[in-house]
């Protein structure tokens, strides 16, 4: 079995969304997008890497692969819950209404219907997908309430002994919706209501949604986080992961989301975010880092897709903070010199960047301008100029602490304790760090 540390990466192949991120049994269990037959999308299985702390991931054999008429084409995005010991796993199931014949794990002209489904399984190991799926919502026929085609990511929690999903959509006139359920059983389910809003984009998926305290006042927050469809904010990218405090009452699913939404992470790459508590509590994020090309080393399978570290969110004062995870941050124990880093393996830079200084990391510059953090990524990113390549934060109040992590294909920036977070794909990182103020480097003591 393939082990990654700190970033799982697809064993071989292509991997997109996280799924059924669950600490479960004194373990974590993350699920997520796979395609084992090539490095393009395709038909979805459900790939499964498991970890005791969040640093060191196992893979496993696929969990849930197509093996029922519901889901013939795809088992999408959906998340886990424990009930009495079991492992219920949530996903979208999709049937192709024609198939391709060319090539079957190729959509045509969008003609497809999407339900929704469960998977029990015993121990978080064991998956049989001929007898252990239900179909527990049917494809959308009133398109009053939603899409027959794009309604997706069911994301389940318990309540006062009610079941609750939230599910992304989109309406006739093309805005994103969602869509809320209730259930007392796990199979039986009603709509209990729904929420649009236009400008938002045009389909909003992989919606999550969870209650935190105000670390600062005395106040209780819903956060809710999503990933619309149709946000123009890039020359490439036009679905993005964003966030945002929401008026939510459990009870009636009644919601209202401002007008303005942050993003998740600055760097833009960062998409399908997904939630669920870790073994003290904490509210913890993982998502996935879109690629735009596979990564190819000799003696190892060509792979396509890797997720972010472990993130805490945090809320202080109105603001949602993403803060690296205190495990993935104690694996980081040894200081070393600049000229001693290997630049194969995962290290941590620690500054306080001051105005028009810049840091130089193998290629990767980052420097604070008119009170921004900026990032550009031209020279170590293989000459996509189709792709986004500079970046930046909203405004940042006083200074610009940084708590950098790096490895050969990804660099994460955590701003002023997560503040905001600016991470970004490369690919080819020189090896070289280049600074002209202080500079604390860590290693893995291992």
């Amino acid at each position: 079995m393939k082990e990654d540390q700190l970033h799982v990466k697809a064993p071989g192949n292509w991997m997109n969304d996280p799924n059924g991120f669950i600490y479960y049994k004194g373990e974590y269990h993350l699920f997520y997008q796979y395609f084992p037959y090539g490095l393009q999308w395709g038909t979805m299985h459900w790939g499964h890497a498991t970890s005791p702390d969040l640093v060191t991931w196992t893979h496993h054999p696929i969990a849930l692969f197509p093996s029922k008429g519901y889901d013939q084409n795809g088992c999408f995005s959906g998340t886990a819950l424990e009930v009495q010991g079991q492992l219920f796993l949530f996903y979208t199931a999709v049937k192709y209404d024609v198939i391709n014949e060319e090539n079957v794990h190729v959509i045509v002209d969008d003609r497809f219907e999407s339900s929704q489904a469960v998977m029990i399984s015993e121990d978080g190991y064991t998956f049989d997908n001929l007898t252990s799926k239900r179909q527990i919502i049917p494809p959308i026929v009133d398109s009053d309430l939603g899409d027959r085609t794009h309604t997706r990511d069911p994301k389940v929690w318990m309540h006062q002994d009610r079941y609750y999903m939230i599910l992304g959509t989109k309406t006739r006139d093309q805005q994103g919706k969602l869509l809320f359920y209730t259930s007392e059983d796990l199979f039986h389910w009603s709509v209990v209501n729904s929420y649009t809003k236009p400008g938002l984009g045009y389909m909003w998926e992989c919606p999550d949604m969870f209650s935190l305290p105000d670390l600062l006042t005395d106040a209780q927050h819903t956060v809710l986080l999503m990933s619309p469809e149709g946000i123009h904010d890039g020359p490439l990218y036009t679905s993005h992961a964003m966030c945002s405090l929401v008026s939510f009452q459990e009870e009636s699913c009644d919601i209202v989301i401002p007008d303005h939404l942050l993003m998740v992470d600055y760097g833009r790459d960062l998409y399908a975010p997904q939630t669920n508590l870790d073994a003290a509590g904490r509210r913890v994020m993982v998502a996935w880092m879109r690629m735009p090309l596979p990564v190819e080393k000799p003696g190892e399978n060509p792979w396509i897709g890797m997720m972010a570290l472990p993130r805490v969110i945090e809320v202080e004062n109105e603001h949602v903070y993403f803060r690296v995870h205190p495990e993935v941050e104690a694996y980081f124990k040894s200081s070393i010199a600049i000229e001693q880093i290997d630049y194969t393996k995962p290290f941590q830079l620690k500054t306080v960047l001051q105005e028009h200084e810049i840091l130089d990391i193998g290629g990767y510059r980052v420097w604070l301008e008119g009170g921004r953090l900026h990032t550009d990524r031209a020279e170590v990113f293989r000459g996509l100029d189709q792709y986004d390549l500079q970046f930046q934060t909203p405004e940042l109040q006083g200074e610009c602490e940084l708590n950098i992590f790096v490895e050969p294909n990804l660099i994460e920036i955590f701003v002023n304790q997560g503040q905001y977070v600016l991470s970004n794909v490369v690919y080819d990182l020189k090896a070289y760090v280049s600074y002209m103020g202080q500079l604390e480097c860590k290693i893995a003591d291992v």
